[in-house]
């Protein structure tokens, strides 16, 4: 996995936001969390996952690029809206992609 370095996070875990990264690296199980990454394919904006679907070890996970984390399916629906925003109030538009890899000052991929 990718990690974006200025993550996204849901306010239930910001203050935890190292604990459940180093769990998710580690394969430990975390229970109700979502990861907000990129799209995985050109129809969709992003994809939100259960964390527990990357214990799998079938799952395509090395190519992941992790743009948030969120506490609770509505978290992290709420998460990624703000992402959405966030990137239509900077361009005008919805390329998310295109604006996370290249667009916004000072973050980029760890």
């Amino acid at each position: 996995m990718i990690w974006y370095r200025d993550l996204y996070v849901g306010e239930s875990i910001i203050h935890k936001k190292k604990k459940v990264i180093w769990k998710i690296r580690h394969n430990a199980g975390q229970i109700g969390i979502y990861v907000i990454t990129l799209a995985s394919n050109g129809n969709n904006l992003l994809d939100i996952i259960p964390a527990q679907e990357l214990l799998q070890k079938a799952y395509p996970k090395k190519e992941l690029r992790v743009v948030g984390l969120a506490k609770g399916y509505d978290e992290a629906v709420l998460v990624a809206a703000s992402i959405v925003d966030e990137v239509y109030r900077a361009t005008g538009g919805f390329a998310v992609r295109a604006f996370l890899e290249e667009g916004k000052k000072g973050a980029g991929w760890q």
